[in-house]
């Protein structure tokens, strides 16, 4: 890393140092590395450690930097593209090659919200299938399936405890159904408590929520809510995820 004049600058100072340690990422450190601490940091290039936490604070938002408790900042990942075309026809989130894993699965009444999607009665238990997406050792996403009884008719001849080998026995099922289609939406939303301990975030942590409904004739066989943490996906439409632009990129090209 090398020093900067930032006197001059008009914008924000820490918004200039942003920029900046932006570029160092990109040619002075590998993905996973340790940056130096604060102290360090702000006196190589001139500036209040006030200063340099919002830079660092804002690289993280964007997800350059990831802050791993006991480790310090360290250079994040690439960000997993996450797709969300509804012209795929497979269930939960596009398929094996996402590494879900099943943690668990409960049979509990669910929310009024996902009650009137599924059109189940507003006291008939569902089973709740509890997963998590994991991308470079890293938790990345949480998922609750709500299936009704009637999609998985099947389910009660199959032998399987609770936990893990029960959800996969209910994914199990649900792959026997013919998909006809799915609706999905997108949302910013604010980290709750179970996800923030599943994502390694602290509550009210900016998350993406990915809403689907997997459509079987004409009827609602299921409903995934999927809490992605916001600072390592990006959203890809269509048919390919291969298109991405820099943002900091941008930022040295427009200044």
């Amino acid at each position: 890393m090398g020093t900067t004049q930032l006197e001059s600058v008009q914008e924000p100072k820490y918004w200039h140092l942003k920029t900046v340690l932006s570029e160092a990422l990109d040619s002075d450190f590998a993905v996973g590395e340790i940056l130096p601490n604060e102290r360090e940091l702000a006196a190589r290039f001139g500036v209040a450690r006030a200063t340099l936490r919002q830079a660092l604070e804002q690289l993280e938002l964007e997800g350059r930097l990831q802050r791993r408790r006991g480790v310090g900042t360290t250079v994040a990942p690439p960000r997993v593209g996450v797709a969300v075309s509804t012209a795929q026809r497979e269930w939960s989130g596009g398929g094996a090659v996402e590494a879900w894993q099943p943690v668990d699965c409960t049979t509990a009444v669910a929310p009024s919200s996902v009650v009137a999607v599924l059109d189940v009665e507003a006291d008939e238990p569902v089973h709740i299938v509890r997963r998590i997406r994991v991308a470079h050792g890293q938790t990345v996403a949480a998922e609750l399936l709500y299936v009704p009884s009637s999609s998985v008719p099947e389910l009660s001849a199959i032998d399987a405890p609770s936990g893990p080998a029960r959800a996969r026995a209910v994914l199990r099922e649900l792959h026997r159904l013919g998909l006809d289609g799915q609706d999905r939406s997108v949302e910013l939303g604010s980290a709750r408590v179970d996800d923030a301990k599943e994502l390694d975030r602290l509550p009210g942590a900016p998350v993406l929520v990915v809403t689907t409904r997997y459509l079987v004739e004409g009827g609602t066989a299921a409903l995934s809510v999927a809490t992605y943490r916001a600072d390592t996906c990006r959203l890809t439409f269509g048919d390919s995820g291969d298109l991405e632009i820099s943002h900091h990129e941008q930022e040295r090209r427009a200044s």
